[in-house]
């Protein structure tokens, strides 16, 4: 069965950086909507960045210029790199794919969810 295998998180300061790493077992992400989303305290889940279908990739405004996306098809691991970390990025990160549209909507698998901490 497919599975998406999450590693990287943590705890860090804020000004830090953190890598996020899924790994697929049973799937390629080539060709397929791709992404992270996370969920915050007292929030809902939202997404924070992705790779549709086409290659394009969308970001979420909050953390544009400090985080970004990417993907190893050929090994079939998708990558967030989180740059100068805030408090407010606290949140467990999940990745998605085989989703419709820019944000992956709908996503079929998901990863088992990371925990990120910021600390001021």
């Amino acid at each position: 069965q497919v599975e998406l295998v999450q590693s990287g998180g943590g705890s860090v300061q804020a000004g830090g950086s953190l890598r996020l790493s899924c790994a697929a077992s049973k799937y390629s992400y080539g060709g397929h909507c791709v992404g992270w989303f996370r969920v915050r305290p007292r929030k809902e889940r939202e997404g924070v960045a992705a790779i549709d279908r086409g290659g394009k990739v969308s970001v979420v405004d909050s953390v544009k210029g400090r985080f970004t996306i990417s993907k190893d098809d050929a090994n079939n691991i998708l990558y967030l790199e989180m740059n100068n970390l805030k408090p407010e990025d606290t949140a467990t990160y999940y990745c998605a794919a085989e989703g419709w549209g820019y944000w992956c909507l709908g996503a079929r698998y998901w990863g088992q969810g990371t925990q990120v901490v910021v600390s001021s």
